[in-house]
């Protein structure tokens, strides 16, 4: 079974039973609703075909993993727009969570945002020896609404995720190695090669035994956070349209400080 990206904003690659995915949206390769849906439909894809046992999710050049959100499509305060994209984004990334296969993330930039979300949701995160990692959201009067309040703190511990999304704290690949959110590093321009490299290791054992192994190891989280994940698309849309996310959202795009209300 072909796997075929309805979109030039995401582009993929079958190796044997690795499906490569890039996040093609250069510059910063932002999330839209049209790349979300995408990334949707090529994982679905994946797990359709019965043929992937691994997916690389990586971003186009050598700078950027994924600045996260396209901001300008929250910069007018529209909600009921708002609601659909972070509906997409929640889509997007809970279907990479649930893929029944391995998951790996090559973080051969900054992974920002939405950018950060998209690599939470991976089995694996690989973070090139540049990288720089956040959830800045709050930063600009908006918060993760895809899975990273949920995510994160599972994953490193609430005393991190504190730190990294109430402090809007950036931290870089050694230390996303220190709290276990990266499991390794590379130098510039080597993750990807190497999460390839550790995808293929996958295709070494049994897809069945894997599957089962994942539905197990993952089943605790994804049950414990189902209603989180909600609720943090509700709060996120709550806040569209407020003083205080209008304010922080344009003075970004204005590159400006903002003055909250």
């Amino acid at each position: 079974m072909s796997i075929n990206s309805p979109t030039p904003l995401i582009a993929t690659e079958q190796q044997g039973s690795v499906l490569v995915i890039t996040i093609n949206n250069p510059p910063a390769n932002t999330w839209t609703i049209e790349s979300l849906n995408g990334l949707k439909s090529v994982v679905e894809q994946a797990e359709e075909s019965g043929e992937i046992v691994a997916i690389v999710v990586y971003g186009q050049g050598e700078k950027f993993f994924s600045a996260g959100a396209d901001l300008k499509q929250f910069s007018g305060g529209d909600k009921a727009y708002s609601k659909e994209v972070a509906e997409a984004f929640g889509e997007a990334f809970e279907a990479l969570a649930s893929f029944s296969g391995v998951t790996i993330a090559a973080i051969n930039g900054y992974a920002m945002g939405g950018g950060l979300e998209c690599a939470l949701a991976c089995d694996i995160r690989i973070a090139e020896e540049h990288a720089q990692l956040a959830l800045p959201e709050a930063k600009v009067g908006l918060l993760p609404c895809a899975g990273g309040t949920q995510r994160l703190s599972w994953l490193v511990g609430e005393a991190w995720a504190s730190r990294i999304i109430l402090l809007g704290e950036r931290i870089d690949a050694e230390r996303a190695l220190t709290i276990g959110l990266a499991q390794e590093t590379t130098a510039k321009g080597a993750a990807t090669a190497r999460a390839i490299e550790l995808a293929k290791q996958t295709a070494e054992q049994s897809p069945d035994a894997i599957r089962a192994c994942k539905r197990l190891m993952t089943a605790p989280r994804e049950k414990a956070i189902a209603q989180g994940l909600i609720d943090e698309r509700s709060e996120f849309i709550d806040l569209i349209g407020e003083a205080n996310q209008l304010e922080g959202t344009n003075a970004f795009l204005e590159k400006r400080s903002p003055s909250w209300s």
